[in-house]
């Protein structure tokens, strides 16, 4: 979570400062740890919910700081975008009903924020990766406007000195470039905490790192960002790639980013990882230090450590480490699995923590030291393909041994649940009916994920594309509130469309993306047979960086051919000379209103569409045909109804 009371490290002074602070912060853990002074008992959980706010065409709506105005319940924050807000969740003491009690406390929240939109014109939405979600939606002005997000915004464009690059491969490919940070707002999760003992702490970090493959397959909820199919957990790979603040060298140098599962197992204690991380990553914030921290433990009282968790909260372990301060003063150690997405309902999301939190205990007390049993390439290996292929996947589990995800949560990983569960005293129905959930989601096959891309398989042959995201989205809402767990959610289809308006689209939502470009210096002939075989009227003309010189359109390149053909002295021509030149174009951010005003005004009967000088699409009569067709569908649905 971290302070909101931060800044950027923006001078070597800062830096040195803050340096000095971190390490008096790290050498006050150490002698916290030496002298006993954590909380071991009770045994509590948590959980942080995030969550995304949609308006009535589901579509992002950044009115986050107008909705937390107006919340009654406790818990409620900001988070990075203008439309997410997250849930701190009241600990709970892990045992008796904590899974029904904390699926109690996500539905309370949930159902003042279902009430509040039916006022303000937002639906909230659990879901790894918003369907809808437009790269124009990831832009600096979404950012939720307050100092920490700004100086995270700055540290990261400052680090990296470029532009953000993303390149994904799943299904589909996706590979772009951005100018913001605010690509890391794309994911949404729910991150789950386990408070852990000093002395268990290296033995259970280590479970969580066997352990993560496994949790995360069966919870994947994330396969769809920008109109791609990719990983089935593209949390995953995006959140690396949107806050890697490594610069590609030259030389075969190993720099770990940011974003990290980790390097090697745990060896003698958590500061171990602290001074990983201080060693391998700068400060990128800072916040002011809560007094003298080696005073205040003479006096007798907990620090906060705020330089350190400042540190921390800006390196993203999958697994991370936490310190915090617990109701008696004393300090205590958490585990917080960061792996989880949000979704796909509330009672999927607390069978997820139940499973992860009764492997931790279970498979702690069956595996004991887990490295001896596991080579960390294999786990590390595991994770990325569980986030890549999700259910569907072999694992390399105990003694190099390989087996299917769906055998090994069947055979082995669900009865070392139930085990653990069952040694922390938790609630018999609280076990088998959360637990349940996770064997009948094993066995159907159905993960977030899976219904995710079985709906726009069906959806594909029921809506136009343009509608898919929406319809999707819709569809999750509805079965949000049915109280459903996944697998027995049925597909989306075209009755879960809401109203549907050609006003709200922008062009990036329905502009053709496959294009087919020549270069100035290309001869017609290749034009013509571009349009000829791709059945398009209309040919851009990019240079090598991809800017857009101009557009070749039938009507002159019929011109060019009939007088080569007529003219026995018609002189060879290039592309460069049938072009038009700086042609009318659009940006993505514009709607299909402005597009249509656009070509009216102008005569003109299709628009590249340009974004910093580079064409990144295209949209003619054909596209709008798509708009006109579906809005036709919705008219005549309207009408029968």
């Amino acid at each position: 979570m971290g302070t909101l009371n931060v800044k950027l490290v923006s001078s070597r002074e800062d830096l040195n400062r803050n340096t000095r602070n971190i390490l008096q912060d790290l050498k006050a853990l150490e002698a916290m740890l030496e002298e006993s002074w954590f909380n071991e008992a009770p045994i509590h959980i948590g959980a942080e919910q995030e969550l995304c706010l949609v308006d009535s065409h589901c579509k992002p709506k950044p009115i986050s700081l107008e909705v937390l105005d107006r919340v009654q319940s406790s818990g409620f924050t900001t988070e990075l975008a203008k439309f997410n807000i997250e849930i701190n969740l009241d600990p709970l003491e892990f045992r008796d009903s904590c899974f029904s009690d904390l699926a109690q406390s996500i539905a309370q929240r949930l159902s003042e924020l279902y009430a509040l939109g039916s006022e303000m014109g937002f639906d909230p939405v659990m879901t790894g990766i918003l369907p809808t979600l437009r790269k124009t939606d990831m832009e600096d002005h979404n950012c939720t406007p307050l100092q920490r997000y700004y100086a995270l915004m700055e540290a990261l464009g400052k680090m990296r000195g470029r532009e953000y690059e993303l390149s994904i491969r799943g299904i589909d490919e996706l590979n772009i470039k951005h100018d913001s940070a605010m690509l890391e707002a794309c994911n949404t999760s729910f991150q789950v905490h386990l408070q852990v003992t000093p002395r268990d702490f290296v033995q259970k970090y280590n479970i969580a790192m066997a352990i993560s493959a496994p949790t995360l397959a069966i919870a994947t909820n994330s396969p769809y960002l920008f109109g791609k199919r990719l990983w089935s957990e593209t949390r995953i790979a995006l959140f690396q790639q949107s806050i890697d603040t490594r610069v590609v060298s030259e030389h075969l140098r190993d720099r770990s980013p940011r974003v990290t599962f980790g390097n090697h197992w745990m060896k003698d204690s958590v500061i171990e990882l602290y001074r990983e991380d201080i060693v391998r990553f700068r400060p990128m914030l800072m916040t002011e230090p809560d007094g003298d921290v080696a005073k205040m433990m003479e006096e007798g009282q907990t620090p906060k450590l705020s330089s350190l968790m400042t540190h921390n909260s800006t390196v993203y372990r999958w697994n991370r480490p936490c310190y915090g301060i617990s109701p008696n003063g004393k300090p205590h150690l958490r585990i917080e699995n960061r792996l989880l997405p949000s979704g796909p309902s509330i009672v999927d999301e607390v069978a997820n923590a139940a499973f992860w939190l009764g492997l931790m205990v279970g498979a702690h007390q069956e595996y004991g030291d887990i490295t001896k049993k596991m080579e960390f390439d294999d786990v590390r290996s595991n994770f990325i393909s569980s986030a890549f292929a999700g259910h569907d996947t072999d694992l390399v589990w105990l003694d190099n041994k390989k087996i299917s995800t769906r055998e090994l949560i069947a055979k082995e990983l669900l009865p070392l649940a139930k085990q653990g569960l069952e040694q922390r005293k938790v609630k018999a129905e609280d076990i088998d009916y959360y637990l349940g959930i996770i064997e009948s989601r094993n066995e159907a096959r159905r993960t977030g994920a899976y219904w995710i891309l079985q709906s726009l398989n069906k959806l594909s042959k029921e809506v136009l594309s343009d509608e898919r995201s929406s319809t999707l989205t819709s569809a999750m809402i509805s079965n949000q509130k049915s109280g459903k767990p996944i697998h027995e959610w049925e597909l989306a289809c075209r009755q879960d469309s809401r109203e549907w308006s050609a006003t709200s689209l922008l062009i990036e939502e329905f502009m053709t993306r496959d294009i087919f470009s020549v270069e100035q210096d290309d001869i017609p002939e290749l034009v013509a047979n571009i349009m000829d075989w791709q059945r398009v009227r209309f040919v851009p003309v990019e240079d090598k960086q991809g800017h857009l010189c101009g557009l070749v359109t039938a009507r002159r390149l019929i011109r060019y051919l009939v007088d080569k053909a007529e003219n026995a002295k018609h002189v060879e021509k290039t592309v460069k000379d049938l072009m038009i030149e700086d042609p009318i174009t659009i940006s993505p951010d514009k709607t299909v209103m402005e597009a249509m005003r656009l070509m009216k005004h102008h005569n003109s009967p299709c628009l590249p569409v340009v974004k910093n000088k580079a064409l990144v699409g295209i949209i003619s009569e054909g596209n709008f045909l798509n708009v006109t067709a579906s809005l036709l569908n919705v008219l005549e649905e309207q009408h029968e109804g």
